[in-house]
C-alpha cells in the first residue's frame, strides 16, 4: 500500500489485506526529530440485528426501495412517540456480556441535538451520561503477542437517514429507510498503538458480533463502520490532539487511514503547525484523509434526557435470559478444538468465521474424527470453495456427506487419491460419496491375489529396473509402487501394495 511522500514508518512487516496483518510490536512513525508513537481509539457503529427499528415497527431490510421502510415515527411526524424495541436492547446486552462488560441495570436515553437534512427530528436519540453497557475488554493477538483493548462503553442509538447526491443534477434526495435503525456504538479505550492493533481489534470484534448474532458485520453494506481517532506523541509524552476520521467501512481502509493520519500529523507538527481537533473523511481511492469540519464537543450538541422515554430498568430475569442465550464464543470454541487435538493454526482458521465453525461442528456431530476432519476442511474443502468462488454457506457438500467421505477413507474403502476423485464428483453432482463410489467403481481393493498378479506383471515388464533395484538402487522401490498403482487405476490399497512389493522384490 503506497504511503504519502511525507514521512516514513518503521515496522517489521507491511500491511496485508484486511486485518490479517501484521507485525507491529515496534510500530513508529519516523520523523525528522526522531520516532513518534501513534495512539488509536475506535468508535464502532454496529447495526443491531432486528426485524424492526429501535423506536418504531418499520422494517430494516437492506437494499429496499428508498423511503419504503419509514414509519411516522421515523419521519418525525408531529405527535409521534418512540417506543423502545425490546429485541434491540436484548442484543446490545448480549454483546456486552460477550466481552465481559458491565451491564447497567439502569440506563437512560438522551437527545443529541444537531441539524442535518437526513435527520428529520432535528436530534438523535442516543445515550451519553448513562449507557446501557459499561466497561469491557477485547483480547487480540498481534505477531504472536496477546494484548487487551479496553472498551469504555456500548450505548444504543438510532441511525440517521442517507442523502443521495447523484439522483438529480441540481437537487439532493433523502432516503429515510435507515432513519431510526438501531445502532450499538462500541467505544474503545485509546489502547491501540498500530494499524495492526486496530485491524486485529476490528476483526475480533466483528467475529464476536457475528457469533452472538447481534450484528451481521457486513461492512460493505454499512452495517458495521468505524470512526477512527488518531493522535501522535513522542514515546512517553502526554496524548496529543486527536482527529476523528468518520464512517470508514473496511478493516483495510481503517488501517490505511491510521497510517496516513499518523504520517500527516507528524509532518504538521515537525513543520511548526498544530493538530486541530477535527472530523475528517477517508478517500479509499487515494488512501488519504481530508478535513470535513471542526470536531464538536459534547456540550455543542446540547444533550438532555429524552422527555418521551422512561429510563431502561433491567431485571435479573431478563439478564439471565440474555446470558443463557449466548453461544460458544470464538475463543472458547478454539480452545475446545485444540483440546480435541486440532492444531492451533487449524483451530484459528476454523473459528475465524461463525459459518465455518458451525459447519465444522455439524461435521463432528455427524461422527467425523476431529483431527482428520480439521485437516480435510482447512485444505480440501476450503481450497475447493475458494476455487469455485463460494463461501461455506454455499458448499455443494453437506457436513453429513463429508463425514461419510472421511469414514470411507478411515475404513480403507477409499485411498487418498480415490477420495479426491470422489470429492470432485461430490462438488459437481451434490451426490453422496457412497453412491458415487458404487456407481463409478472407485472402491479401493485390498485383494492380495489381484495385487500380486499385477506386481508380477510389472516386474516382468521392467527387468532393467528390477536388476538395478536388486543391485542396490533401492530408490526404485517408488517406481514399482507407482507402476502398480497405475496398472490398478489407483484402486489398490497402498499399504497392501507396499507390503507385497517388498516380498516380491526380496
Amino acid at each position: 500500500m503506497p504511503l504519502p511522500e511525507r514521512g516514513t514508518l518503521t515496522r517489521a512487516a507491511g500491511l496485508q489485506q484486511g486485518a490479517e496483518a501484521v507485525t507491529a510490536s515496534a510500530y513508529k512513525v519516523k520523523g525528522a526529530t526522531g520516532d513518534w508513537e501513534v495512539v488509536i481509539g475506535l468508535e464502532v457503529h454496529a447495526q443491531v440485528t432486528s426485524n424492526a427499528k429501535l423506536f418504531s415497527g418499520a422494517a430494516t431490510t437492506f437494499g429496499a426501495e428508498p423511503n419504503s421502510q419509514v414509519s411516522l415515527v421515523d419521519a418525525a411526524m408531529p405527535g409521534m412517540l418512540p417506543v423502545p424495541n425490546r429485541e434491540c436492547i436484548r442484543q446490545a446486552v448480549r454483546t456486552g456480556m460477550a466481552i465481559d462488560a458491565q451491564i447497567n441495570k439502569w440506563s437512560r436515553f438522551d437527545r443529541k441535538n444537531y441539524f442535518y437534512a437526513d435527520l428529520p427530528q432535528g436530534y438523535q436519540i442516543s445515550q451519553l451520561y448513562h449507557p446501557l453497557v459499561g466497561e469491557g475488554a477485547v483480547e487480540i493477538e498481534v505477531d504472536g503477542a496477546t494484548k487487551t483493548i479496553g472498551v469504555e462503553r456500548i450505548h444504543v442509538e438510532q441511525d440517521a437517514g442517507k442523502l443521495m447526491h447523484d439522483q438529480h443534477p441540481t437537487r439532493s434526495y433523502v432516503d429515510l429507510n435507515r432513519s431510526g435503525v438501531a445502532l450499538m456504538e462500541i467505544v474503545s479505550r485509546p489502547d491501540m498503538r498500530s494499524p495492526a492493533d486496530a485491524g486485529a481489534y476490528l476483526t475480533k470484534l466483528r467475529s464476536i458480533l457475528r457469533y452472538v448474532g447481534s450484528c451481521d458485520g457486513n461492512m460493505d453494506q454499512g452495517s458495521m463502520r468505524a470512526d477512527v481517532n488518531v493522535s501522535v506523541r513522542k514515546p512517553g509524552d502526554e496524548f496529543g490532539t486527536r482527529t476523528e476520521t468518520k464512517n470508514v467501512n473496511s478493516i483495510r481502509f481503517v488501517m490505511q487511514a491510521i497510517e496516513h493520519e499518523a504520517v500527516r500529523q507528524v509532518e504538521v507538527i515537525e513543520n511548526g503547525g498544530t493538530i486541530v481537533q477535527e472530523t475528517r473523511l477517508f478517500n479509499p481511492d487515494s488512501g488519504t484523509t481530508r478535513s470535513m469540519r471542526s470536531k464538536e464537543d459534547a456540550h455543542d450538541y446540547r444533550y438532555f434526557p429524552d422527555p418521551d422515554l422512561l429510563p431502561l430498568e433491567l431485571d435479573d430475569a431478563f439478564l439471565d435470559e440474555c446470558r443463557a442465550s449466548l453461544p460458544e464464543l470464538p475463543g472458547a470454541k478454539r480452545a475446545r478444538y485444540e483440546a480435541l487435538g486440532i492444531t492451533a493454526y487449524n483451530a484459528e482458521v476454523l473459528t475465524a468465521e461463525v459459518e465455518s465453525a458451525r459447519w465444522f461442528d455439524a461435521l463432528l456431530e455427524a461422527g467425523a474424527k476431529p483431527v482428520a476432519a480439521a485437516n480435510w476442511v482447512t485444505s480440501e474443502l476450503f481450497g475447493a470453495l475458494n476455487r469455485l468462488g463460494k463461501d461455506i454457506a454455499q458448499s455443494p457438500v453437506t457436513p453429513g456427506q463429508a463425514a461419510e467421505l472421511l469414514a470411507l477413507v478411515a475404513d480403507g474403502t477409499l485411498s487418498g487419491s480415490l477420495a479426491k476423485q470422489v470429492f470432485e464428483a461430490m462438488l459437481e453432482t451434490g451426490e453422496a460419496p457412497g453412491k458415487i463410489v458404487e456407481e463409478r467403481g472407485l472402491k479401493q481393493t485390498s485383494d492380495t491375489g489381484a495385487i500380486e498378479a499385477v506386481i508380477a506383471d510389472v516386474l516382468a515388464k521392467n527387468p532393467g529396473q528390477l536388476e538395478q533395484y536388486r543391485g542396490g538402487k533401492v530408490a526404485l522401490f517408488g517406481f514399482f509402487v507407482g507402476q502398480t498403482m497405475k496398472a490398478m487405476a489407483g484402486k489398490a490399497n497402498p499399504a497392501v501394495v507396499n507390503d507385497l512389493l517388498k516380498k516380491a522384490l526380496g
